[in-house]
């Protein structure tokens, strides 16, 4: 006869049938199936922080692919994961991600975890079973990806450049009022001198670290959420290509992975974000009116003004991008700089996906969506 753990073992590998695990479980004690069960959980998760999974990707991937409780089981494996490590041998990124997931051990010994789960979360007992059973299968078919941020335990030094938090709040500040507006020539003066502060802050540090072997391309993974995600996936590659960044999507995770050097990676990060903020909202006022009969009409609306959105933010930040390099003293003395960091954040991304595919490009299929997203980006455009 089978030890639970077997027993779970069987289940996931696919060894033996889910209904017949689930039966097993549910009927077998609960002191032998309770600590086997959360063994498993925060094994599982455990080795995918170990294969450079962070803790908001993880989370993302269980509320898009599973139900109910289960992100929940997720934001409880961080803090479990957590407790093994002294505070300053997890990294800051790490740290700020569990945070953000509200990740705490609130619950007694790891034996009575499930009893409290189902108590907290209301939910029975074989319900509970299943939804831990099917997410360990989850967790079993995710494949390692590239470390981006270093799991707990090996700590690195801070890498950003003096002063260059200062400046990005500054550009939070002016995005946030960008967000806040509900005037789109204010929100493009604010985005506007957000851009500017962006691009100066960009080639000056070009300039000072040009040739410098220790500063180095990184990546940072960039969450996006349904729906449209292939759709908005298309504003970050617009706002990335227009700062100097490189892009790979990973439709199947929901997220993207940008390559490029810190100060312009964080340009892209909170440009996309803010973008994103108020093509919602002039989405919002320009789409047609929904309801059953227009359901398919208001879908490809938005698909067509996501994208209409998309290019021409693009080409704004193209033109922006010129005009920044323009009003440097030497234009001609920086083109090779940026030339060779080029270069190098594209071996860095090919270093980490070597057989990459282009995407497909979009088919519009609403004229009218297409036309209003042009025209909102243009409202919010960045000079």
């Amino acid at each position: 006869m089978k030890s639970v753990r077997e027993t779970i073992g069987a289940v996931v590998g696919g060894r033996l049938g889910y209904e017949d695990g689930l039966d097993t479980l549910a009927v077998a004690p609960a002191a032998e199936v309770d600590p086997a069960l959360a063994a498993a959980l925060f094994d599982a998760t455990a080795r995918l922080w170990r294969g450079g999974w962070q803790p908001a990707e993880l989370h993302r991937v269980v509320a898009r692919r599973g139900t109910g409780v289960q992100p929940h089981l997720i934001t409880d494996a961080v803090a479990a994961y957590l407790r093994g490590f002294p505070p300053k041998t997890v990294d800051v990124r790490w740290r700020d991600q569990a945070g953000e997931l509200e990740a705490r051990p609130w619950w007694g010994d790891d034996a009575g975890y499930l009893r409290e789960v189902a108590a907290r979360r209301r939910v029975d007992r074989v319900t509970l079973i299943d939804a831990l059973l099917s997410l360990l299968s989850l967790l079993a078919g995710l494949p390692p990806i590239e470390t981006l941020v270093p799991p707990p335990g090996q700590a690195t030094p801070a890498r950003r450049a003096p002063g260059n938090d200062a400046k990005l709040e500054r550009v939070r500040a002016l995005l946030a009022k960008a967000e806040a507006t509900t005037f789109p020539a204010e929100a493009e003066a604010y985005t506007a001198k957000a851009q500017e502060l962006i691009s100066r802050h960009s080639l000056d540090e070009a300039l000072l670290t040009a040739g410098s072997e220790a500063v180095v391309p990184y990546a940072r993974r960039i969450g996006v959420d349904h729906p449209y995600e292939s759709e908005k996936a298309s504003l970050l590659t617009s706002v990335a290509r227009a700062n100097r960044c490189h892009v790979v999507w990973s439709p199947e995770f929901g997220f993207a992975t940008v390559f490029g050097f810190d100060a312009d990676i964080d340009a892209v990060d909170l440009l996309h974000t803010s973008l994103l903020v108020q093509a919602h909202r002039a989405m919002a006022r320009a789409e047609p009116p929904g309801g059953k009969a227009g359901r398919a009409r208001l879908k490809t609306f938005r698909q067509s003004f996501l994208v209409g959105y998309a290019v021409r933010i693009g080409e704004r930040l193209a033109e922006a991008g010129r005009a920044a390099l323009e009003q440097i003293g030497d234009p001609a003395a920086l083109l090779p700089v940026l030339a060779s960091r080029d270069v190098r954040v594209r071996e860095a991304r090919d270093r980490s996906f070597p057989s990459t595919v282009r995407g497909r490009g979009f088919r519009v299929a609403n004229r009218e969506g297409w036309d209003s997203g042009r025209t909102a980006a243009d409202e919010a455009a960045l000079r």
